[in-house]
C-alpha cells in the first residue's frame, strides 16, 4: 500500500514538473515570437544580419525609430541631504539618454548635497530657482525623507511643480514626500517595502505590491533599485521599446542576483524581521518629536 501511494505521488509530482517546464517553454516561445514580430521590413520579413550590418547610420535609425508619444523639455531630480544615491542616480543613468531633454539636479538650496552614502554632489539649482518641470523625480532616503514630509516649503514647491508637470515620479520612500504633499490621495502607488501598506494608507493611497506602478501621470517605484525598472518603463512609454531596449543594452541591465532575496516575500524571515526592527528603532525618535 505504501509503495502504491509513493508511486502515485511521484507520478503527480513529475506531472506538475512537466507542466511547469512546458509552461516556461511556452512563455519563452511567446517572448521569442514577440521579438521576431518587431522591426520587420516593409514586406513583413525580418532583416538578415548582413542587411543590418551594411546599413548606414541614417538608415539604421529609420529602422528602429519610433515616434515619441510625448516630448519633454526638462526633467528635474530632487536631491537632499540623506537621499539614497541609487534612488537618484539610477533613474538619471536611464533618463540621461532621453535627448534633447535637459536634466537638472535640484536641491532644497543650491550648493553641496550629501547622500546617505556620503557622496557629495554640487547642485546648481535650488527649489526657489525652478518654476516648472515636465518630469519631477523624487528619490527616497530614510530619516531625512521622513523629515522632508514635514517641510512645508518643500511640499508646497512639489505641489507647484506637479500642477504643470507631465509626469510626477517617486523612487522608494520618495513616495512619502508625494503622499505628504497630498498628491497620492486615491491613487495606486508603491514604495519601499518597509510598512508600505500602512504608510501609503495614511496618505490615502492604494498600495500596489509591484516593482513600479503608475496611475495617470503619477509613477512610483518600490525600493532603491526598482527606480531603474520604472525609468526604463517610462522610456518605453515615451520613446518606444526599441529605444528603451537600446538604453537597457547600453547599461547592460540584466540583473541576476547571486541569491534569492531583496524583498520580504523572498528574504529569510529572520533577516526581514530584524531589518524592519532596525528601521523602526531608527525612525522612532523622529516620530516622537
Amino acid at each position: 500500500m505504501k509503495n502504491t501511494i509513493f508511486i502515485l505521488m511521484t507520478i503527480v509530482l513529475l506531472g506538475c514538473q512537466e507542466k511547469k517546464i512546458s509552461s516556461t517553454a511556452l512563455v519563452k516561445e511567446e517572448i521569442t515570437t514577440q521579438k521576431k514580430e518587431r522591426n520587420l521590413k516593409s514586406d513583413g520579413t525580418p532583416y538578415s544580419d548582413e542587411e543590418l550590418q551594411n546599413m548606414g547610420h541614417a538608415e539604421s535609425m529609420a529602422v528602429i525609430y519610433e515616434a515619441p508619444t510625448d516630448t519633454l523639455e526638462t526633467i528635474g531630480i530632487l536631491v537632499y541631504d540623506g537621499f539614497f544615491t541609487l534612488d537618484a542616480l539610477g533613474p538619471l543613468s536611464v533618463l540621461n539618454s532621453m535627448y534633447p531633454t535637459k536634466k537638472l539636479l535640484i536641491g532644497r538650496e543650491k550648493g553641496t548635497v550629501t547622500s546617505n552614502d556620503n557622496v557629495k554632489i554640487e547642485v546648481d539649482h535650488g527649489i526657489d530657482d525652478i518654476e516648472q518641470l515636465d518630469m519631477l523625480v523624487i528619490p527616497g532616503g530614510f530619516i531625512q525623507t521622513y523629515e522632508a514630509t514635514k517641510d512645508k516649503k518643500l511640499l508646497e514647491w512639489v505641489r507647484k511643480i506637479d500642477r504643470n508637470s507631465k509626469y510626477t515620479v517617486s523612487v522608494c520612500t520618495g513616495a512619502w514626500i508625494l503622499g505628504a504633499a497630498g498628491l497620492l490621495e486615491g491613487k495606486k502607488a508603491t514604495t519601499h517595502w518597509y510598512r508600505a501598506d500602512e504608510t501609503l494608507a495614511e496618505y490615502g493611497a492604494i498600495f500596489i505590491k509591484q516593482r513600479y506602478t503608475n496611475d495617470g501621470k503619477y509613477w512610483t517605484s518600490a525600493g532603491v533599485s526598482a527606480g531603474i525598472d520604472m525609468s526604463l518603463a517610462l522610456m518605453d512609454k515615451i520613446l518606444g521599446r526599441n529605444y528603451a531596449e537600446f538604453v537597457a543594452l547600453n547599461l547592460e541591465y540584466d540583473p541576476k542576483p547571486p541569491f534569492e532575496g531583496g524583498h520580504p516575500d523572498k528574504a529569510d524571515r529572520v533577516v526581514t524581521i530584524m531589518t524592519e526592527k532596525m528601521f523602526d528603532e531608527g525612525l522612532a525618535p523622529y516620530i516622537e518629536k
